[in-house]
């Protein structure tokens, strides 16, 4: 009779507590790009907040195909909760537009749990060639390529990345000619912009800023419609153009089929890590901005972005393939 109560007793304490019963199990977050670069750093920020609420998370690197390789990764991973990984814009907005095949839909084949940031792109000048050419402004660079039609160049990390498509929605709104030379990707394109072998480009606020900073880049425009709290001083293109915005997004979904209680529970311990403060410090040395959503907010967003880059990539005629 003794034994019998403690074996009760012994269930009821692990009903009481059935994470001892039920050990949490990993969960893998795919990032579809290399080690080292801001998705990256976000997701290993995020991972670290939420292992008391969710457990270990294992970050997977799975670069390739513009982000394709990795993506397609965790569309076609088992759909119960332990696979998540990073949508972006590019492998959600952008590569459905600019491959003329893709091996997932980024429509059908994702859950959405929560967008995680925004980060503004900004139209910088190499800062000498900007002083040589007594340009100080968006307006000042407007009126000298209208001035000097064929005269300016300006440098992206390859065709159909966001600093091409910005490149070629700022020639179109400002009604001016400036020749795309593509590079192997956005660092590249830095060194290029620097050296001067470029006269501008549309690139990332996270990578820019350090130059910005030296003194070495000149900060002309930031491309959302409102000004960014990390760049004071420095209006948007939208002051200028009127409703010209374009940046640079990312965050989590799941495999499409994903329980909903799994994609909730997801939601609530990231929503939560990039709510702490610590996150918004770490986030903001990165000139990141964390956007927390719900599930639903996230998926409508995607959809809108979708629809949008559909005009934005067919306008630029880029192709990949």
């Amino acid at each position: 009779m003794k034994r019998r109560h403690l074996l009760l007793s012994g269930a009821a304490a692990v009903a009481a507590f059935p994470s001892f019963a039920q050990p949490q199990r990993v969960i893998r977050l795919i990032v579809p790009y290399a080690p080292g670069g801001p998705l990256d750093i976000t997701a290993r920020v995020l991972a670290d907040r939420v292992k008391d609420t969710l457990g270990t998370v294992i970050i997977e690197n799975k670069p390739g195909a513009g982000g394709n390789i990795g993506s397609d990764m965790i569309a076609k991973a088992t759909p119960d909760g332990t696979t998540i990984g990073i949508a972006a814009v590019a492998t959600h907005a952008i590569n459905p537009w600019l491959f003329s095949k893709m091996p997932f839909d980024p429509a059908k084949d994702f859950t959405a749990i929560t967008q995680m940031v925004r980060v503004p792109n900004v139209l910088v000048m190499n800062a000498e060639a900007a002083e040589r050419l007594k340009i100080n402004s968006l307006a000042d660079l407007i009126r000298y390529a209208k001035a000097n039609p064929g005269k300016l160049n300006y440098g992206s990390g390859g065709n159909g990345s966001a600093g091409h498509l910005a490149g070629e929605m700022f020639k179109r709104d400002a009604g001016i000619f400036a020749v795309h030379i593509p590079f192997n990707g956005g660092n590249p394109a830095q060194l290029a912009l620097l050296s001067g072998q470029v006269d501008f480009n549309f690139d990332n606020l996270a990578t820019a800023a350090p130059n910005i900073r030296a003194g070495k880049l000149k900060a002309m425009a930031v491309t959302t419609l409102q000004p960014s709290p990390n760049l004071p001083g420095v209006p948007p293109v939208a002051d200028t153009l009127k409703g010209f915005a374009i940046d640079t997004w990312w965050g989590l979904v799941a495999p499409a089929g994903t329980p909903a209680d799994a994609v909730q529970r997801l939601n609530q311990a990231f929503v939560a890590a990039l709510q702490s403060p610590e996150t918004k410090t770490r986030f903001a040395g990165l000139m990141a901005e964390p956007v927390p959503t719900t599930p639903e907010q996230f998926a409508a967003f995607m959809k809108a972005e979708l629809a949008r880059y559909e005009k934005i990539v067919k306008a630029s005629g880029a192709k990949v393939d």
